[in-house]
């Protein structure tokens, strides 16, 4: 997947968009719905190989955001296309929920050899993220017999209504939808840079001892511990902004659940699978174990697929008490088998390596620009955070110079995103190269200087 030596820097040969990538865009807008919260820039893809995306129009990007961490192993990668074509060749669909196959009992396997849970799981396959959390919902209730959850301020799970009772990273998620179905309450998440009640920069002492304050209140008052059924935590939250959970957090987290029988549910969608520098964000919090983990996003390589893999005791359901038609289709379960192949053979460790590479070229930027109040993450899941710098209050958020960096990277043939208020996540793909990083950071930094 090394791309040829033209092909090392982005080629933007039109305007942005180019004329064929609007007619795509004009069409899109006249037969799709309306409701995809794209960015203000407007990328077309045509094809993609590795790190690089062409439009239809020949511009050339550089994309370091993988399809919101979902092409983990980088745009078409040979030996996934192999292993998709030889399956497609062989058995598109038979419903595994009726049926049996290979692939299911092979990928359970291996799932099981990875996941951070203790003893012997069992796991459940489904088509996205959002399907996995909706499992992960309706298995903690049912093992708990309780309806109650815990879920934090600014994280995402998914915009199914079950998913979506947890989801509080926008505004624009829930509006429009009246009550959620389910009995969700919402604490706040310790952000570090971001102290939930003064907004300013604290220790991860004092914002965890608050969190959990904050929880034993919630205990104590409206939501009694024994009618709860799971927490659902985020390690790294990710539409909230790439925010990383103190491993003391984490650790008491894990010590409330046991105590008070309540299932710990860790929602490694976007954070998983290598994401972090190793293959699970709670693999970074020594000896702690979840319940339940969901994945999704970089398990496929791009193949649509979401997992619910938890504790087999726990997952001791009735037959028919949840199944899918297309959750776990052979084609996507052969691309999620080669996926975990790749990710063992070496790309685990090279996001670990190249993602610290990367983040020392984004903290001597930090260094530049009093801009940039944060740079924070493990491996490729790096958040930067863009702050006013100077006034009245320089820690101040600044959404639109975030906005304006979003936007010149892509004029300039970098692929990059948001999250949170002002945040730009970097999620590349996980062959992306020290070289690759050395232009994207360049291109950073020339878009960071265009912008203020």
């Amino acid at each position: 997947m090394t791309p040829t030596a033209e092909l090392q820097k982005p080629s933007i040969k039109t305007a942005l968009p180019g004329p064929k990538s609007l007619e795509i865009i004009n069409a899109d807008a006249e037969y799709v719905t309306p409701s995809y919260p794209r960015p203000d820039y407007k990328l077309v893809a045509d094809h993609a190989s590795g790190v690089w995306i062409t439009d239809p129009d020949g511009n050339v990007f550089l994309d370091c955001n993988a399809g919101v961490a979902v092409c983990s192993t980088g745009h078409c990668h040979p030996e996934v296309v192999a292993a998709i074509q030889k399956q497609v060749g062989e058995l598109i669909h038979l419903c595994g929920t009726d049926f049996y196959y290979r692939h299911m009992p092979e990928l359970g396997k291996k799932l099981n050899e990875i996941v951070p849970i203790d003893g012997p799981t069992k796991t459940h396959f489904a088509n996205s993220g959002a399907e996995a959390i909706e499992t992960a919902l309706k298995l903690a209730m049912y093992h708990t017999h309780r309806q109650k959850f815990i879920a934090f301020q600014s994280s995402f799970h998914g915009r199914t209504l079950g998913a979506l009772s947890l989801t509080s990273s926008r505004k624009a998620q829930r509006l429009g939808f009246m009550r959620q179905p389910l009995d969700v309450v919402h604490i706040p998440y310790p952000n570090r840079f971001r102290h939930f009640v003064t907004d300013q920069v604290t220790d991860q002492a004092t914002v965890t001892r608050d969190v959990l304050n904050w929880l034993n209140k919630v205990f104590e008052t409206t939501t009694p511990a024994e009618e709860v059924a799971g927490i659902v935590l985020e390690v790294v939250q990710g539409e909230g902004g790439y925010v990383p959970a103190p491993t003391a957090f984490v650790k008491e987290l894990r010590r409330i659940c046991t105590e008070n029988g309540i299932m710990l549910i860790v929602d490694e969608v976007q954070s998983g699978m290598g994401r972090t520098g190793k293959m699970f964000a709670l693999d970074h919090h020594e000896g702690v174990k979840a319940d339940i983990i969901c994945m999704a996003k970089g398990l496929g390589s791009g193949m649509p697929i979401g997992a619910c893999t938890a504790r087999a005791d726990i997952m001791d359901w009735h037959k028919g008490a949840h199944a899918s038609t297309f959750g776990g289709n052979p084609v996507a379960l052969t691309a999620a088998l080669k996926t975990i192949e790749l990710l063992q053979g070496g790309l685990v460790d090279n996001s670990r390596e190249v993602g610290a590479y990367l983040e020392a070229g984004l903290n001597k930027l930090k260094e530049k620009y009093d801009v940039i109040g944060d740079v924070r993450g493990f491996g490729m899941m790096l958040g930067v955070e863009f702050v006013k710098g100077s006034g009245d209050d320089p820690h101040a958020a600044d959404a639109e110079l975030r906005d304006r960096v979003e936007m010149a990277c892509y004029q300039k043939g970098l692929i990059i995103l948001g999250c949170g208020n002002n945040t730009i996540r970097w999620s590349p793909p996980l062959i992306l190269s020290k070289e690759n990083v050395d232009v994207a950071v360049a291109i950073f930094d020339e878009a960071i200087a265009a912008s203020i």
